[in-house]
């Protein structure tokens, strides 16, 4: 997987949302979804985002998920 490296806008909330310049690292569809981990951070779109849940959400620092955005009506 890939590092990105980036300058995140921090929205009113304070929190740093996704755009759709942010692309998944793996398969560079939209990102929904934003792994902190201690090395750095990964994004992924939301298919690929569950497929590694479990696997990184354990060591995590932060798990920022947005894909609740592909529902909104």
């Amino acid at each position: 997987m890939t590092q990105t490296v980036q300058d995140l806008s921090i929205d009113e909330s304070g929190r740093n949302e996704l755009t759709a310049a942010d692309r998944c690292d793996l398969c560079g569809a939209q990102a929904y979804i934003r792994a902190t981990m201690a090395t750095g951070e990964l994004l992924f779109c939301a298919h690929h985002g569950a497929e590694f849940k479990d696997k990184l959400a354990a060591t995590a620092i932060e798990w920022h998920d947005e894909t609740s955005r592909l529902y909104a009506s």
